[in-house]
């Protein structure tokens, strides 16, 4: 985005927008809009983040208006997007008359606020790089899209869009073109599109929500995760107020395909929490072990003890939601325990051991059922040594967070190495910033 125009994130906006997110509303009726029908959609839209909506479906229209494309391009880019589902012409509209009701009417919503609401001159993007990397991602799937929507020159219009009108919008027209048309997206070329959308400052949505993406195989040895995962994060979930909720509905929002980042496979987090599930259930630790590693790591958010609940019971509960949402998610996968490198064991052994004399004086919840710091770290040791140094130093740095044990800049720097040989996303050790103090 340009300088002077906060990207779409910053202004607020979770999902499609504009003019792409009026075919999406109009595509969802389930059935073709008459004209009024289209312009309570085009109300609705406008109404909608303080009037922010209004003013950019008002700029998307005059992108258009302004713009020396001809007529017949526009509509029929128009008529693709929107799945054929509301044709102006059928109204008595040609589509420049359609599209100046559409800036019009966001326009009057705009001055039941601002009376004197002016709409700002438009500001395509144009950018070179950007129109360049636009038109390369059409013409790959220039054969492939004008077969699904039935018009061999779509590729060709939404490319003039692009570098005739705006880059932005012409993006987007041409991702919800293929939304429309359930065209298939391979992962890299998928990536892209997320690389574009960041470029463009769109929320990740306008790219993921309903794009048909071929997606590779659910790994859990695939470390794509950006910050923590699996069941450290899980017990994070529970640290603090969650209490509107059911314990069963936590898991099933940690475990669910929102949890997946928007470059991730869908069920990747359930496979993973999954694996870490089933390493303790299946370890020979205890289960005393594995019920003070979970109300530690939870901050006792979530205290199993104290209402009866017997750690590998709670762990099969865990586990069964996971293998819920994965049913549905990926079908096809099937859990395996695979054994676990243990070469860094003796790395995170060390870090572990080495914090251990400094927190001899501090519990885990020290005012109410206190357990001990160095009864929480021995049970981390168990892990580290008989079940998964990556689980276990995960579980270490989560059990850091809750002790807030003071740490120096060098112990960090060497976390963050560890981490990076695990490999760990980028923000997994964000948070141990606040436990850093200088020298």
């Amino acid at each position: 985005m340009t300088e002077s125009h906060p990207t779409y994130v910053e202004l607020g906006y979770g999902e499609d927008f504009g003019l792409t997110g009026l075919t999406e509303r109009l595509c969802s009726l389930g059935r073709r809009p008459d004209l009024a029908d289209a312009l309570d959609a085009v109300a609705c839209l406008a109404d909608q983040s303080d009037g922010e909506e209004a003013v950019e479906l008002g700029e998307d229209a005059r992108r258009l208006l302004e713009s020396p494309l001809p007529d017949e391009v526009v509509h029929m880019v128009w008529l693709a997007v929107v799945g054929r589902c509301f044709d102006p012409a059928d109204h008595g509209l040609d589509i420049r008359a359609w599209l100046r009701r559409l800036s019009e009417l966001a326009t009057e919503r705009l001055r039941r606020n601002r009376k004197s609401y002016v709409p700002p001159p438009v500001r395509p993007v144009r950018d070179e790089e950007f129109c360049h990397a636009v038109v390369a991602e059409i013409r790959d799937l220039a054969p492939t899209l004008g077969l699904a929507a039935g018009l061999p020159d779509l590729a060709t219009g939404l490319q003039q869009v692009v570098t005739r009108a705006d880059a932005d919008l012409g993006f987007r027209l041409f991702v919800r073109s293929l939304k429309t048309y359930s065209v298939r997206v391979g992962k890299e070329r998928y990536d892209r599109f997320l690389g574009l959308a960041e470029r463009f400052g769109y929320p990740a949505a306008v790219v993921y929500d309903g794009l048909n993406v071929v997606w590779p195989p659910v790994d859990t040895a695939r470390r794509d995760a950006t910050w923590d995962f699996g069941l450290s994060r899980l017990a994070a979930r529970f640290a603090g107020a969650w209490h509107s909720r059911t314990a069963r509905d936590i898991v099933q929002k940690a475990a669910g395909v929102g949890a997946d980042a928007p470059d991730r496979t869908p069920g990747s987090e359930a496979a993973v929490l999954l694996e870490d599930t089933l390493r303790l259930l299946e370890s020979v630790l205890s289960t005393d072990a594995i019920t003070t590693l979970w109300v530690a790591a939870s901050d006792r958010g979530f205290g199993i003890d104290h209402l009866g609940i017997d750690g590998r019971d709670w762990l099969r509960e865990i586990a069964e939601v996971c293998e819920e949402v994965l049913r549905d998610a990926a079908p096809t996968y099937t859990a395996v325990v695979l054994p676990v490198p243990t070469d860094l064991a003796e790395e995170v052994l060390s870090a572990v051991r080495e914090v251990a004399p400094l927190v001899t004086d501090k519990a885990v919840s020290p005012t109410w059922k206190p357990i001990p710091a160095t009864t929480v770290l021995a049970a981390v040791e168990q892990v580290v040594t008989r079940v998964d140094p990556d689980l276990g130093f995960r579980l270490f740095l989560r059990v850091l967070l809750v002790l807030s044990v003071p740490l120096t800049e060098e112990q960090y720097s060497r976390y963050e190495f560890l981490g990076g040989r695990f490999g760990y996303g980028e923000y997994h050790l964000l948070e141990l910033d606040q436990l850093v103090r200088s020298v």
